[in-house]
């Protein structure tokens, strides 16, 4: 009889497996790179917040760390990318490089003031943060443009052949290819005993601590990589905007990526992805319907899907992903912000 080790360890190898369902996905996208040309710069923003959004889910949905700030790392990254550009390479993937290290040098160091407390403190640290990052972008206006923006980014070709041109096409090519790339590593992760850990963790932190489990040293190391995934996604929307204003620090800015999970899910990475689209989509539709008045429109659908809705929505979703995926079962699982309320 296998021991409970090597029971784990199948579990995990069958949860890793690729299924017919995730290859539709990314097929889907790449054809929608080949055949739908005039949409390239609605999918490549698509893209970024996809990244994003899995950003998020690898504290929120996997280790239960509610954020209200994680745009200060997006911001991060496409401030680094910005100004490498302008001032000493504009090589993308160099940028890239650069500002992922960048976002996870600030995500160690700022992880030890989020472990502390509970999920309410976390919030308001979290929160604080990201407020503290942009005060500091917009006081030092010599070096970030301040109010006006980092203008005057200059963005070299890509692996030196590929132009970024004015429809977008090398732009969403470029973020589907490390959208494509994170979403490998994170699903490595989350599918390995250090996901497993981060589980643990999540749904009982006294009961992991007692069996040996490391949590804090998992925390910090959870939070370190997803605040790396959002300087990658910060650094994608600097180069492929080739601008950078103070917006990236703001707070709507996490509100969205938050809302983004909401509507797809936590828990489960293809959440991220499948709200980002339905997000986006449904942005880009009412703000061609109601141009002036989208945002009410957008935030009424919100409040009734929270209020009224998101258990049915999310319940169908999961059931869609469980019959593609095998591997996922279940609904997606509900966090303290989708409960209205916060865990002990």
């Amino acid at each position: 009889m296998p021991s409970l080790s090597q029971r784990i360890s199948a579990s995990l190898a069958r949860a890793s497996r690729w299924h017919l369902g995730e290859a539709v996905v990314w097929i889907a996208a790449l054809a929608a790179l080949l055949f739908w040309p005039t949409r390239h710069l609605l999918l490549n923003e698509i893209a970024i917040i996809a990244l994003f959004a899995i950003s998020l889910d690898l504290i929120l949905g996997y280790a239960g760390i509610v954020s209200l700030g994680h745009a200060a790392f997006l911001g991060i990254g496409a401030y680094t990318a910005g100004l490498l550009a302008k001032h000493i390479i504009g090589d993308p993937l160099i940028g890239l490089a650069a500002s992922i290290l960048a976002a996870a040098v600030a995500g160690f160091l700022t992880s030890f003031l989020v472990l502390r407390g509970s999920d309410l403190t976390r919030l308001m640290v979290t929160l604080g943060v990201a407020l503290v990052f942009g005060e500091v972008a917009n006081q030092a206006a010599w070096l970030t443009g301040g109010a006006d923006g980092l203008q005057g980014i200059v963005i070299g070709p890509l692996v030196g052949r590929f132009e970024f041109d004015l429809f977008g096409t090398t732009a969403f090519a470029y973020s589907l290819a490390i959208l494509f790339i994170g979403f490998l590593i994170a699903r490595r992760i989350v599918h390995s005993p250090f996901g497993l850990s981060l589980r643990a963790i999540r749904d009982n932190p006294l009961r992991a601590a007692a069996l040996g489990i490391p949590a804090n040293a998992r925390l910090v190391a959870i939070y370190t990589v997803a605040a790396a995934y959002a300087g990658a996604a910060g650094a994608l929307l600097a180069q492929t905007n080739q601008f950078v204003s103070l917006d990236v620090f703001d707070f709507h800015r996490s509100a969205d990526v938050l809302l983004v999970l909401v509507i797809g899910g936590t828990g489960y990475l293809y959440g991220g992805i499948i709200g980002a689209v339905l997000f986006k989509v449904l942005q880009d539709v009412l703000a061609g319907i109601t141009p002036e008045y989208w945002h009410f429109w957008i935030g009424l659908i919100l409040v009734l899907l929270v209020l009224v809705g998101r258990e049915r929505l999310q319940r169908g979703i999961a059931g869609v992903v469980a019959s593609l995926i095998p591997g996922r079962t279940g609904r997606p699982r509900a966090t303290a912000v989708d409960a209205g309320e916060a865990r002990p």
